[in-house]
């Protein structure tokens, strides 16, 4: 552990956190696993970029449409029970994969539906795992750093799961990797099983699913900070997603190579999630994330519009390294900063909206993506989406200041000091 960095890693601290992230880290490294072989044999049986697009479009649509639902039920429901059986139903779906593609029986349609199955469990997944890492800390001053490590272990995975599926698929075929996923499960299962979590004050719930619906809507449509948030990282997740999808297209035909090129490339762009995950670990503080937002929309439209020029595995590999650290950016910074900002109240029904903010503009904006590339190829749609992304960074730069100067990003983060202000008497004069 490097001196000096020891407040880096302070939310491993948690006894809770440390089974969580040791579990979660071995689960999403198959997860990566089943996203690449997935993104592959979706090409191998059609050699389509519109269908790839269809694909990845039915899984996450679901949980766009689920969002406002499923953001109810969790906070009506005991997180860590809901996260096993959401981890059940996962592994159910992984293995379901795998049995079909061993048996040489798998059609699109059977991964179609089994996308769309997914997307209704992580409807679910994702508001509960979000909403429970507070609950596996004991000061709310470390949650940033629980979300940063937990972001950085679920990209070092995007590291090893693609470059394993890449062999895998290569030596053995795809539905080892759907059945490698399938048993990583047991891992976090196992994790959450064993963690002592105190529960969290319940309040008794008189109202009506719609009307806390309207409520969780209400509270994120009134907050200037949170809708202007939300909306800029749905805009980058619809536009700066889809270069993942068209990745067997880049690696196939502009790069000509196989499953091991698309393994080295969603790698590469998990190096840079893995180094943008880890310079907001070493943050202190939130005070100063919301500029890093333009930013990591910025040098991820810039990325995207130089990678589609690239011929070179090479450069092609530095420039989405960079995207990845951009698109890491972008989606960590929002996690952390609505998580700083919400009720525990309302946490969940407005991490819902997070979710659907990229469940929802991603699927879309893969759809796009690849209806787009059927027409003109698939460089010239990433150059489109680049355009996009840094137009929105350059908006939403725009707003900032404002956001800033009202106090509605950093208003809780003045309210709650960070460990190292904590102990000068003058740390409201310091923050403000």
């Amino acid at each position: 552990m490097l001196p000096g960095l020891d407040h880096a890693w302070r939310a491993l601290q948690y006894r809770n956190f440390r089974l969580f992230f040791a579990g979660q880290g071995i689960s999403v490294i198959g997860t990566w696993m089943t996203r690449l072989a997935t993104s592959w044999l979706v090409y191998r049986l059609t050699h389509s970029a519109l269908l790839l697009g269809i694909a990845s479009f039915s899984g996450q649509i679901v949980t766009f449409l689920l969002g406002p639902v499923a953001g109810v039920w969790v906070e009506r429901l005991e997180r860590r029970s809901l996260l096993v059986w959401t981890q059940l139903a996962g592994a159910v779906q992984s293995l379901a994969l795998a049995v079909l593609t061993l048996g040489h029986a798998i059609r699109l349609w059977e991964i179609i539906v089994l996308s769309a199955f997914q997307g209704v469990i992580n409807a679910f997944d994702a508001p509960a795992r979000q909403a429970f890492l507070i609950q596996m800390i004991d000061d709310r001053r470390d949650l940033s750093n629980a979300i940063a490590l937990n972001s950085s272990m679920n990209n070092g995975a995007r590291l090893l799961g693609p470059a394993m599926a890449g062999l895998v698929i290569a030596a053995i075929g795809e539905g080892w990797c759907f059945l490698i996923d399938g048993v990583s499960y047991l891992a976090v299962i196992g994790s959450l099983l064993a963690m002592k979590i105190r529960p969290l004050e319940t309040h008794l719930v008189r109202a009506g699913m719609r009307a806390q619906m309207r409520e969780g809507w209400d509270y994120v449509y009134g907050s200037e900070p949170l809708r202007t948030i939300l909306l800029f990282f749905a805009v980058i997740s619809l536009m700066g997603y889809p270069y993942m999808v068209l990745m067997p297209v880049f690696a196939a035909q502009v790069l000509r190579g196989g499953a091991h090129t698309l393994g080295w490339l969603t790698a590469a762009s998990g190096v840079g999630a893995v180094l943008s995950g880890l310079s907001l670990a070493v943050r202190k503080t939130v005070i100063g994330l919301a500029e890093m937002l333009p930013i990591g929309g910025g040098l991820l439209g810039c990325a995207l519009i130089l990678f589609c020029f690239s011929h070179a595995l090479w450069w092609s590999l530095l420039l989405v390294s960079f995207a990845g650290f951009g698109l890491m950016q972008v989606a960590a910074v929002t996690n952390t900063l609505i998580q700083s900002m919400v009720s525990e109240d309302k946490r969940a029904r407005v991490i819902s909206y997070y979710a659907m903010a990229f469940f929802g503009a991603a699927p879309l904006g893969s759809l796009f993506a690849g209806v787009l590339a059927h027409k003109i190829g698939a460089p010239y749609t990433v150059a489109l989406t680049g355009t996009c992304c840094v137009a929105a960074a350059l908006w939403f730069l725009f707003r900032l200041p404002k956001l800033i100067a009202d106090g509605g990003i950093y208003r809780d983060a003045l309210l709650a000091p960070s460990r190292e202000l904590t102990e000068r008497k003058d740390w409201r004069n310091e923050l403000v």
